[in-house]
């Protein structure tokens, strides 16, 4: 398997019309880059509060089974990532006001990556509860796109199709 290439020209890319270029990498990774699914996707990202969280959940996971109907692998993945970004990010907040994990700011050449790039990370403080909520929310969303056959069945052949290293 390939890692996530982040030296593409995402800026002046579209990877619906070029989905070879695509690699599912870990977690994440990406979801702030590739185009048009940022931007179609992005607009309905929200998880400030359940009620929030609940419906941006639901149009996303929507917007997910759209593009697995329309045989667009990397724009399910895409919608999938967002979705666990809700839980992630939603569990950030829930764990450190403000959503601060790290000291510091991200070093110019890691910007756009996830990670701590050598960075302390700073202390939990109490939950909040809301935004624990809507990471709830958001994992159970998660959940189900990790188990639909038919996402599993086209990740594997993108996989098998243009990221074995050959």
């Amino acid at each position: 398997m390939r890692e996530f290439d982040y030296d593409l020209d995402y800026k002046n890319l579209d990877l619906r019309a070029q989905p070879e270029l695509y690699r599912v990498g870990r977690g994440e990774q990406g979801v702030l880059l590739v185009e048009p699914y940022k931007s179609e996707i992005l607009t309905h990202w929200r998880f400030a509060t359940p009620d929030i969280a609940l419906e941006s959940s639901e149009i996303i996971y929507q917007m997910f089974l759209d593009y697995l109907a329309a045989d667009d692998f990397v724009g399910a993945d895409m919608a999938r990532k967002f979705i666990q970004m809700g839980y992630t990010r939603a569990r950030r907040y829930a764990n450190h006001k403000g959503g601060k994990k790290y000291k510091g700011p991200v070093p110019d050449d890691k910007k756009g990556q996830s990670g701590a790039h050598g960075r302390e990370e700073l202390p939990r403080q109490s939950e909040d509860p809301i935004k624990a909520e809507s990471a709830r929310i958001f994992k159970q969303k998660w959940d189900e796109c990790r188990k639909n056959e038919t996402y599993l069945k086209m990740k594997a052949a993108h996989r098998e199709r243009y990221e074995e290293v050959k």
